[in-house]
């Protein structure tokens, strides 16, 4: 799509745009949102490795015990 020279031009005109100082910064965000998202994808494979008993308790605090009633709920409804 673009040549060797267009790209060349186009950082040219990004880096005078966004300054000298820009692209270490954008670099550094970069490389500290990348091992952020690295750690959480272990995380999600280390926990789906463990089974469905984490997500499953996950669940249970979020809709509270299992086989409870709300009290506010009319009757004849789960």
């Amino acid at each position: 799509m673009f040549g060797m020279s267009e790209r060349v031009v186009i950082l040219f005109v990004a880096s005078v745009v966004h300054g000298i100082r820009k692209p270490p910064e954008l670099k550094r965000s970069a490389g500290t949102a990348g091992r952020i998202f690295k750690s959480e994808v272990k995380a999600l494979k280390e926990q789906d490795s463990q089974g469905s008993a984490a997500g499953s308790d996950m669940w249970s605090l979020a809709l509270g015990s299992a086989g409870t009633k709300d009290p506010r709920a009319p009757e004849g409804s789960v």
